[in-house]
C-alpha cells in the first residue's frame, strides 16, 4: 500500500512546529504571539491597542467617556529559510520511510533550525537595545567574575524595573555567567518554575527572575545567514557576524518580544513522483521573525563582553 504522503507531511509539520518552540531557548517568546493573526505565508497581523487615561468623576454627569483604539498592523516575516533532502529509494522503502525521515528531520531541526532561530531572535533584540537612545540600556566590557556577576545581573534587573516594567522578567545568559553566579552564591541560588511550549522546568533565578542558560554561539549582537548556494556559504545555517560581539546576558520583560515561527506546508515526494532522482524528497521551509513594539523598546538590557568600539 502506498504511503499517505499528505498525512505524513502534516504530521511532521505539526510535530516540528511543536519541537521548535519546546527546544529553542527562546521558545517562551512565541507565547506573546497568541493574538497575532496568521493565515499562512509570510504575513502576520499584530494587534495594537491603546486606551485613554482616567478623568475626574462628576457626581452629576458621572463618568467621562474613554476611548479604546484597536488596530492591526501587518508585518512580514523576513526570515524565509529552507532546505530539501533526498533519501535514496534503494536505502529507504515504504516501511521504514517514516522512521528514517523522522530521524533526518529531527536532527536537522535540533542541530540547524533551532540554533539559528535562537541566534536570530537574540541578535535582533540586542540590535534593538543598541539602537535605542544610543545604547542607553547596553553595558560593554564586562567579563563574568564571581565577585561581580550577581551585582551586574541585579543592575540589569533594576535598569528594566526603573523604566516601569514591574511584571515578570526573563534573563538569557551564557554559561560563563551562570557558572560564576552559582559559584558566587555557593549553592544558595534559588530556582523557579519556567513554562515553555507546555513544558515546565526548574531554572535558576535572581530576585525571582528566571535565568535561561543559552549557548554562547547563539548570543551574538549580529549574525550572518548563509544562503546555502553562494561560494563559501554552501553549508547554510548561520555564523557570528563580522562585527558582532559576545553577549553575556540580556534582561527583558516576558511580554516584550513578539516571536513567530511557522513551517510552510512540508512537501514529501515519493520516488515515483520525484522527477530529480529515484529517491524520497522532503522540502522543508520555515518562516520566522521577531518584533518589539515601539513602546517597549526601552525594556531590553544587554551586557556585552567586549569593549564598545
Amino acid at each position: 500500500m502506498a504511503i499517505n504522503t499528505l498525512a505524513t507531511a502534516t504530521l511532521f509539520q505539526t510535530n516540528l512546529d511543536k519541537i521548535a518552540i519546546q527546544d529553542a531557548t527562546t521558545g517562551w517568546m512565541d507565547a506573546n504571539a497568541g493574538q497575532v493573526i496568521y493565515n499562512g505565508g509570510a504575513e502576520v497581523k499584530i494587534p495594537k491597542m491603546s486606551v485613554q487615561g482616567m478623568g475626574d468623576y462628576d457626581r452629576d454627569t458621572g463618568y467621562v467617556q474613554g476611548g479604546v483604539t484597536l488596530e492591526y498592523e501587518t508585518r512580514k516575516m523576513t526570515q524565509d529559510r529552507g532546505r530539501k533532502f533526498q533519501l535514496d529509494a534503494m536505502d529507504v522503502n515504504e516501511n521504514n520511510f517514516v522512521t528514517t525521515a523522522s530521524s533526518v528531520m529531527g536532527m536537522f531541526q535540533r542541530e540547524q533550525v533551532i540554533p539559528e532561530i535562537d541566534a536570530y531572535r537574540l541578535s535582533a533584540l540586542a540590535a534593538q537595545a543598541i539602537n535605542y537612545q544610543s545604547g542607553a540600556l547596553v553595558e560593554y566590557g564586562y567579563t563574568a567574575a564571581e565577585g561581580t556577576v550577581l551585582r551586574k545581573i541585579k543592575e540589569g534587573i533594576k535598569a528594566v524595573r526603573d523604566h516601569g516594567y514591574n511584571g515578570p522578567l526573563v534573563i538569557h545568559a551564557i554559561s560563563d555567567v551562570t557558572m560564576e553566579l552559582e559559584i558566587a552564591l555557593a549553592g544558595k541560588i534559588s530556582a523557579v518554575d519556567f513554562a515553555k511550549g507546555g513544558i515546565n522546568t526548574k531554572v535558576p533565578a535572581v530576585d525571582g527572575v528566571p535565568i535561561i542558560e543559552t549557548p554562547a554561539n547563539r548570543m551574538y549582537t549580529a549574525i550572518k545567514l548563509n544562503d546555502g548556494k553562494t561560494s563559501q556559504q554552501e553549508k547554510g545555517g548561520y555564523e557570528k557576524g563580522d562585527t558582532a560581539k559576545q553577549i553575556n546576558f540580556m534582561v527583558m520583560p516576558r511580554t516584550t518580544p513578539i516571536a513567530i515561527t511557522k513551517q510552510d506546508k512540508m512537501k514529501i515526494f515519493t520516488p515515483d513522483t520525484n522527477q530529480d532522482a529515484d529517491a524520497w524528497k522532503m522540502n522543508y521551509r520555515r518562516f520566522h521573525d521577531i518584533w518589539v513594539l515601539d513602546n517597549r523598546l526601552n525594556s531590553i538590557w544587554v551586557n556585552i563582553k567586549e569593549a564598545k568600539d
